[in-house]
């Protein structure tokens, strides 16, 4: 190998970790390292040593293309292929060519020494191509390899959350910040992690003690940017923002976030022109085809808007926003018997939204099907809310049960036999069913909420909420403190359910369901000015096309007397509703202590013959 030994490999991969920069910028030591090292091969074409730490530099900068030259100029230089062989690939993977980098994994022998990094990036490779089995075999090896690798811990972290193993990756973050407390890729993921499980509060620490570590980490603040801007921080979120664009200044997710920042603004055009510089680089991201369906049908473009929800559906059909989306671009293009279907897998629920039902009312009576538009109006006049947990029936219920006991932890067998057992009754059968699978994904939030599920269906709602509550620990986000929240309910605890909404409100201030549910208590309790807080809230978000909010706040306003800000309200939810027999006895009320008589007689006839 011409003077070239795997000794001075690991002699060159020393070197590296230990020239991390400065505290203040460990970027900014890469890239003085980078410039001394070309510097060295320019001084010696035939040197080996320093262009295999130059290739492990230009990794550590996400360099996928200066990592691969490097390494062939290696290998030009005669180093040996089975020692750099690993580097090759990790310099494909980063480059996104991951059928590159499996295949000069498999192009030969692999030194042992480098068998761990090979591991790594096959594992690395299969994560992102979605092989959740291959990849959690090559870390297994990697791990085995290098047991002490922060980095290499990271990287289980999140294939374990990808796997939906949440303590897991909880686990695997944490034991990579304690092999090295300075890691600023763990520090953020810790981060994201934190953001889930306990609120969007908790994890501003993890962030700024990642940029402590790695002010140059990019990631990392646009990540708190996100974070900011879910906590209404504009201004925190922008300044965030601009750090990131100085490092990564084409980076797609800046030009998205700002587009969100436009978009709540009002600013559409600014939006729409933001979104465009992404460039087709979040086209994919849920997130991403959303905000562009709302840019495009304020800005009077229906058919992109349509299309963009048309993409977002066939991501993820029960997307009942993306449907909300999709049923209003068509119905504004004209277009009544495609916004009627969009809205159909909607309105066929029993927990049917009322905007949904009042649209399809309007689309049915458009396309001259006036008795089933008069029924989705009465169903949205009597709509009571509630978060629901559907079951499906499933006709042939034994072949789905003896696949389930076939293959009991297997949850693509589990899931529907428990989903038929509820629907025949046979709740127990179906608890059983969950608790195992539990029992096998302690650290997987669906898991625990799959058996609270079947509990809350069989009536067992200490089971539930000590299942929730299981949940909640792993993740901490609406879709686990909600059914905590309704088991504590219904388990007849109504102030730890109170607490546990009050507490998502915490955690996550851009909740709507938590402001509409602490708006609810607060009503209860008689506590006029947090209600109108909370409602407020959630007609800034939302407009005013919720009936029950503007009710709500109009009952909160009248108990403090103001009747005048409470008439505006109550009108705005009857002209919704204009059958809701409560909305029209509590504005007839309003008319009456304002002294129009005839005009609350009026609509207090109108209730009764609704009631009769």
């Amino acid at each position: 190998m011409r003077g070239f030994s795997f000794t001075a490999l690991l002699l060159a991969a020393a070197a590296l970790s230990a020239c991390g920069g400065s505290a203040e910028s460990p970027r900014g030591g890469l890239e003085a390292r980078r410039a001394a090292l070309s510097q060295a091969i320019a001084d010696d074409p035939r040197a080996i040593a320093e262009r295999v730490a130059l290739a492990r530099v230009a990794i550590a900068l996400g360099d996928g293309i200066g990592a691969e030259a490097a390494v062939k100029g290696a290998l030009a230089a005669g180093a040996n292929d089975a020692a750099l062989r690993p580097l090759l690939a990790r310099a494909y993977a980063l480059q996104g060519d991951g059928q590159r980098a499996l295949a000069a994994l498999d192009a030969g022998p692999i030194i042992p020494e480098m068998r761990g990094e090979a591991a790594w990036v096959a594992g690395d490779v299969q994560l992102a191509n979605g092989n959740l089995g291959a990849a959690r075999d090559a870390y297994d090896r990697a791990v085995r390899a290098l047991p002490r690798n922060s980095a290499l811990w990271v990287d289980v972290a999140r294939f374990r959350d990808a796997s939906a193993d949440m303590r897991g990756a909880r686990d695997a973050v944490d034991y990579a910040i304690e092999l090295d407390a300075a890691n600023s890729g763990a520090l953020a993921y810790k981060a994201n992690l934190v953001r889930r499980a306990e609120g969007l509060t908790a994890s501003l620490a993890w962030y700024d003690q990642a940029l402590a570590a790695d002010p140059g980490n990019a990631a990392a603040l646009i990540d708190q940017a996100a974070t900011l801007g879910d906590l209404g921080r504009y201004r925190d979120m922008l300044s965030a923002l601009r750090r990131a664009a100085a490092l990564v200044p084409s980076d797609p997710r800046i030009y998205y976030l700002q587009a969100v920042l436009a978009a709540r603004a009002g600013n559409y055009p600014l939006a729409r022109s933001l979104l465009q510089r992404t460039r087709g680089e979040m086209d994919s991201e849920p997130g991403f085809m959303l905000l562009s369906a709302v840019v495009e049908l304020e800005l009077g473009g229906e058919a992109v808007a349509a299309n963009w929800a048309e993409r977002l559906l066939a991501e993820q059909p029960h997307n009942f926003t993306a449907r909300r989306m999709l049923a209003a671009a068509e119905w504004t293009g004209g277009d009544a018997e495609a916004a009627l279907a969009a809205l159909r897998p909607l309105v066929v629920r029993p927990d049917g939204d009322s905007w949904s039902l009042l649209l399809a009312a309007r689309a049915a009576a458009e396309l001259g099907r006036d008795i089933e538009s008069a029924d989705y109006q009465a169903r949205a006049a009597t709509l009571t809310r509630g978060e629901a947990v559907p079951f499906a029936v499933d006709e042939d219920y034994g072949l789905l049960t003896m696949a389930a006991d076939a293959a009991p932890l297997d949850p693509a067998t589990a899931i529907p036999a428990i989903s038929a057992d509820l629907a025949r009754g046979n709740a127990e059968r179906a608890i059983a069913r969950a608790a195992r699978l539990r029992d096998a994904n302690p650290g997987v939030a669906d898991a625990h909420m799959l058996l609270g599920d079947a509990a809350m269906a069989g009536g067992r709602y200490a089971l539930a909420v000590e299942a929730y509550r299981a949940a909640r620990d792993l993740d901490g986000g609406e879709r686990t403190t909600l059914r905590l929240a309704n088991a504590l309910y219904r388990a007849g605890d109504a102030a730890g359910s109170g607490a546990a909404i009050m507490a998502l409100r915490e955690r996550q201030p851009s909740s709507i369901a938590a402001d509409r549910i602490a708006g609810n208590l607060a009503m209860e309790r008689e506590q006029w000015d947090a209600a109108i807080a909370h409602f407020d809230r959630v007609r800034r978000r939302i407009g005013d096309r919720d009936a029950v909010v503007l009710r709500e706040l109009a009952r909160a306003w009248a108990a403090k007397g103001d009747d005048a800000r409470a008439l505006v309200l109550i009108d705005r939810a009857y002209r919704l509703q204009p059958l809701n027999a409560g909305i029209m006895e509590f504005y007839a009320a309003l008319l009456e202590r304002r002294g129009k008589r005839q005009a609350a007689a009026d609509l207090r006839e109108k209730a009764a013959q609704i009631g009769r």
